[in-house]
């Protein structure tokens, strides 16, 4: 899949280089209202797990974002509750959740 603005492309990239640098089973990208992005690997510990997007959306928050333009996840796993959490702040924000087989599905 492609996405029409360059800009979530970006993300995805990063995303998807986020989860590989780790060999995480998923990364996460995020952009804020300003164009800064934010990425982040699923983190999994047997004492915490941290999906990426979950990860992506607080680093944004506690750095001043007060909305998100878009979110898209590269993985094995699909964007979770912290959907809710975007739409709270974000309704029009673009949420994606890519496959490793290229599957795109919107939110």
């Amino acid at each position: 899949m492609t996405f029409s603005n360059p800009e979530d492309e970006k993300l995805l990239t990063l995303a998807k280089a986020t989860a590989a640098r780790v060999s995480a089973t998923q990364g996460a990208a995020v952009r804020d209202e300003t164009g800064r992005t934010y990425a982040a690997a699923s983190v999994k510990l047997d004492s915490v797990t941290l999906d990426a997007l979950e990860l992506a959306l607080g680093m944004a928050l506690s750095s001043g974002a007060t909305a998100i333009e878009a979110a898209i996840t590269f993985g094995s796993e699909p964007i979770t509750r912290v959907q809710l959490a975007i739409r709270e702040i974000s309704p029009k924000a673009l949420l994606a959740s890519v496959d490793q087989d290229g599957k795109t599905t919107t939110y």
